[in-house]
């Protein structure tokens, strides 16, 4: 990445605001500072993976989401300019596996939540999503229409992926355990699971929050208050969360002055990035609610 020349000056957009279907989707900083300079927004940037040292214009009139990493910091300047054009801005772990803020303003639009909650209210509606949940998880469209049945199906299966994923990573398993009052009571599998769970979930978080879904209205979930989250972050467990959270028990175990949590929490970072975690989430969600890109309305 060249130095300067990514986002190079401003716009024209200063006066603008972009409807959310014109924009770019998520801009991830990490180690430097977001500040403004004679109205534009400007990030002074570090090395790091992502970016080389520099100061960078940042077009924040054309992105929904901007993603402050680990070593950022942010002036008052800019949350405002962010606020006026309806820019999103969260706080979040290393690629994604921990979600400290919510976003300080919507999107400016309520279609995706409109259409969230018009899918959640109609029982038919509401068990054909989550029919697509089971279907984008197991490969078939399970012919059941009892919630109860599927739930059943669906932890038969997990049970299986279990059995399968520990056997791939020569994992000693006795079945998932979880003491939630004592969590690091369990064994390094499980833990490694609860870890793995925790991150998928936190990335799960940031795509709801992107798009401006509703967490409590789960399809499969219901009594959390973020049971859409819970539903996003299952549609990878078989795919990721397991086997993120076996692979790294396998290195721990073979090695016990590893740091689990640590380890996971490092791993899932370089997986999330390499497999576009989130923003494949936020596709799946704007698929799931029959909400596109191509929507129209006001800005």
């Amino acid at each position: 990445m060249g130095r300067g020349s990514l986002f190079p000056g401003r716009l024209g957009l200063a006066e603008s605001r972009v409807p959310h279907a014109d924009r770019h989707g998520l801009l991830w900083l990490v180690r430097g500072n977001l500040y403004v300079q004679e109205g534009t927004l400007r990030f002074l940037a570090a090395a790091s993976d992502l970016f080389e040292p520099g100061d960078y214009a940042i077009p924040y009139q054309a992105v929904s989401m901007i993603l402050m990493g680990p070593g950022t910091t942010v002036s008052h300047d800019a949350l405002r300019i962010l606020a006026r054009h309806g820019t999103l801005l969260a706080a979040v772990g290393e690629g994604g596996v921990k979600l400290y803020t919510a976003p300080p303003m919507g999107q400016g639009r309520s279609e995706v939540a409109r259409a969230h909650a018009r899918l959640w209210a109609d029982e038919k509606a509401r068990l054909d999503v989550a029919r697509r949940m089971y279907a984008f998880r197991f490969g078939e469209v399970l012919p059941h229409r009892d919630i109860t049945v599927l739930r059943g199906i669906e932890g038969g299966r997990v049970k299986a992926l279990y059995r399968t994923c520990a056997e791939r990573y020569r994992i000693p398993w006795r079945g998932r355990r979880y003491d939630r009052q004592n969590p690091g009571a369990n064994d390094i599998p499980n833990q490694a699971l609860n870890h793995a769970a925790t991150f998928v979930e936190a990335a799960a978080d940031i795509a709801v929050a992107a798009v401006g879904a509703l967490p409590p209205l789960g399809f499969v979930h219901e009594d959390s208050s973020n049971a859409f989250t819970l539903d996003i972050a299952d549609l990878w467990r078989g795919e990721l969360t397991v086997p993120l959270a076996f692979s790294v028990a396998r290195r721990v175990l073979d090695d016990p002055d590893l740091v689990l949590e640590r380890e996971i929490r490092f791993t899932a970072a370089g997986w999330f990035r390499k497999k576009k975690l989130i923003p494949a989430m936020i596709d799946r969600i704007k698929e799931l609610l029959h909400v596109d890109d191509d929507r129209g309305g006001d800005s």
